[in-house]
């Protein structure tokens, strides 16, 4: 198993394609440039699954019905964050000024933890709420990275003044649920470069004081 790391979108959001040796893959937060993502889906021949997506803010989805136009999809997004893919205030495109960026409605949700299987890619989904209510992370154990998305960065945490924000419960998701993972897992975050739990754990200046 490998990823793809594509950075998309007004502010840069890291969309990855998880892909398997069959060529199929998932699409993590397809945060905008649409076309641009198919393209390269298309170049290397992948066959995508399904759109998972960690949060619903505007940099995360703005790309979802690009995607759709172009492969039958079903995405998914945690029940708690269904009504942000069409709400521009819940989602916070309208606090940006970046206009309306919304997405169709999800057609599959995530409604607690535990392991989720869609077609041979296998992986445990950790409710990681903090800098959204329904934040979550996805850990593929063999191939040892977790999708974090902007729970976690190198050096840093998501920012938690947008709607449903919390810093403690951000923290306490990170301490509780992903810095519980193998210290070599590699982190592949929403914004920014990849980093791992162990050097989180070690040198995250948001991390180390709790």
């Amino acid at each position: 198993m490998k990823y793809h790391r594509i950075s998309l979108g007004p502010i840069q959001t890291n969309c990855y394609l998880v892909v398997n040796d069959q060529k199929e893959c998932l699409i993590f937060d397809p945060g905008g440039e649409g076309k641009k993502l198919v393209q390269l889906i298309h170049k290397h021949q992948y066959k995508p699954l399904a759109i998972l997506l960690t949060h619903a803010h505007f940099d995360h989805i703005g790309g979802v019905d690009e995607v759709l136009e172009h492969f039958s999809l079903p995405v998914y997004v945690h029940k708690k964050e269904a009504d942000w893919l069409q709400n521009p205030s819940l989602n916070g495109s309208s606090f940006f000024g970046l206009g309306a960026i919304t997405a169709k409605e999800a057609t599959d949700y995530y409604s607690s933890e535990g392991t989720m299987s869609i077609g041979s890619f296998s992986f445990y989904v950790y409710e990681t709420p903090g800098h959204s209510p329904g934040s979550v992370s996805c850990y593929f154990k063999e191939a040892e990275f977790v999708v974090s998305g902007d729970a976690l960065f190198q050096g840093s945490i998501g920012r938690t003044d947008l709607q449903g924000g919390n810093h403690k419960q951000l923290v306490e998701s990170i301490h509780s649920k992903l810095l519980q993972l193998p210290e070599e897992t590699l982190v592949l975050s929403g914004h920014g470069a990849e980093t791992t739990i162990g050097e989180e754990m070690d040198h995250n200046p948001f991390l180390n004081g709790f």
